[in-house]
């Protein structure tokens, strides 16, 4: 059995999530994924390792889902709830999955897949509804199974599923429990998507693993979220900095009563931690002064769950993310794949066992990720004062926004279809709130189309955090000698374009 869900036999009383105003026990739970484990089985003995996804909000008919799977031998394949029908159905012919686990919120959005792919309908909320059947015990999972397949932004424009075992679950789990002494006590607001490391390992999965309580919101709201936190239950809580900066924003609008009313709920909190996106210091400094808090930063990447943090007792230093983690490995390195000096700077390169296994159907790109077993970042840092600065990305088709990665080549790839639109380019502008905002640079073949139009037509293309915020028109892109688009020019243009608007 999965330790994650044999360590709930240890709380079977306990409160293991709580959304919708109720509770829901860890005996619920093991109750609730076993239906789901069954129904998806059907009369097979084990999944061994089919693809199931699964598009439920973050709840607990989530976590039924998500732990039905595993407990049936399957891969469990999270799917965003923000994206349109075809980024969906890309995640589907890719990973070929065998069934979709879906809650009614959703059946209108993905009934066509069921026409177009040979798929196990599983409704969430009629599984759970039914009466349990005495069945044969579910499968033995081994650790070194596949367990999950994450799809992130890549430098290839398409995303890439991002495939991790269960001993690589778990490695990031015990890793996390271990430096933030997360217990069973532990109560945690979770306001990020469960289509993300984010929000899967560092919240979920670290409260699940040790008997802590998981509370969800149906959305992210800072009325909402300031309300929960003033009932002086939540002792816990993680965020990306673009959330961090509204609730900042609302804090700021409050009376002075209701401020005083937070400042008493600040105290009961152990823990607040932001990540996904690099941490303005100007919003490290507000929120320390309305909270009392100095905010954890950490560093991590779908691709290994959390590899580097802050100390969770100790000096937090702005604008550092701290030293590995428990069981992790890192190495800095020159272009030559040479350990550096300390203070010079270079490549973050990790190893451990919560580095993933692969990108799922991407051997060439699998293997061009790895050094003599060092998985590559990307990420340029300098270790310096006995703690590690990122300073910057590898590569500038990668753009940080609200603490997602979005590929600026997808992008690309989806404008350049506009009939109206000859050529394009897309770059992240750096921006206080998001950590960046997307803009694209349009060279049109008419004068026909607006930006609003097209803007109308994307909303059928991308998600909505994958739309440009800011356009340009050019005659051409600015590029070097060898034709390449310079994009760090583009991004000068940009930010004049702002300056003078």
């Amino acid at each position: 059995m999965l330790t994650l869900v044999e360590n709930a036999f240890n709380h079977l009383s306990r409160i293991a999530i709580r959304n919708n105003y109720r509770n829901y026990t860890y005996r619920q739970v093991l109750m609730g994924s076993e239906k789901i484990a069954f129904a998806l089985l059907k009369e097979k003995i084990d999944l061994e390792e089919a693809r199931i996804a699964f598009i439920v909000r973050p709840s607990f008919e989530y976590v039924c889902s998500q732990w039905g799977i595993w407990r049936a031998g399957g891969i469990a394949v999270p799917l965003c709830l923000k994206h349109p029908y075809d980024s969906i159905k890309y995640v589907i012919e890719d990973t070929q999955a065998k069934a979709l686990v879906f809650s009614n919120d959703y059946r209108e959005l993905i009934e066509p897949l069921f026409e177009e792919f040979e798929l196990q309908r599983v409704s969430i909320e009629a599984v759970l509804a039914s009466d349990q059947e005495e069945r044969p015990k579910l499968p033995q999972i081994s650790l070194d199974r596949r367990g999950m397949i994450i799809y992130t932004s890549g430098t290839t424009g398409k995303p890439k599923g991002v495939v991790s075992t269960h001993q690589n679950i778990e490695a990031q789990i015990k890793s996390l429990v271990i430096s933030w002494e997360w217990t069973k006590e532990d109560h945690i607001l979770n306001v990020l998507p469960l289509h993300h490391v984010h929000g899967i390992i560092n919240i979920l999965s670290c409260a699940l693993w040790c008997g802590a309580c998981c509370e969800f919101l149906k959305r992210f709201d800072a009325k909402k979220v300031f309300n929960v936190f003033s009932k002086q239950e939540i002792n816990l809580f993680m965020a990306v900095p673009t959330i961090y900066y509204q609730l900042i924003h609302y804090w700021e609008k409050l009376s002075l009563a209701d401020q005083k009313k937070m400042d008493r709920a600040f105290k009961s909190f152990r823990l607040m931690v932001s990540g996904s996106a690099a941490l303005p210091i100007s919003t490290l400094e507000k929120w320390e002064k309305i909270s009392g808090h100095t905010l954890l930063e950490r560093y991590g990447m779908t691709e290994m769950g959390m590899a580097i943090s802050n100390p969770y007792k100790g000096i937090r230093k702005p604008g550092h993310i701290g030293v590995p983690l428990a069981g992790v490995m890192i190495r800095i390195v020159d272009e030559n794949n040479q350990t550096v000096a300390q203070g010079i700077s270079g490549e973050i390169q990790v190893k451990g066992p919560n580095v993933f296994k692969e990108y799922w159907g991407q051997l060439e790109a699998t293997e061009e990720s790895f050094e003599d077993g060092w998985f590559k970042t990307g990420d340029i840092a300098v270790f310096e004062n006995e703690s590690y600065k990122i300073l910057g990305r590898d590569s500038v088709d990668i753009i940080k926004s609200g603490g997602y990665k979005i590929s600026a080549l997808e992008i690309e790839e989806v404008l350049r279809k506009h009939p109206a639109i000859n050529d394009c380019a897309v770059v992240g502008i750096p921006d206080e709130e998001w950590g960046e905002i997307i803009g694209a640079s349009l060279i049109m073949t008419s004068d026909q189309e607006t930006i609003g139009g097209i803007k109308e037509w994307l909303k059928d293309k991308l998600p909505g955090y994958k739309i440009p915020r800011k356009y340009l028109i050019q005659i051409d892109l600015p590029r070097n000698v060898m034709g390449k688009v310079t994009k760090k020019v583009l991004q000068k243009m940009f930010l004049e374009n702002l300056r003078q608007s």
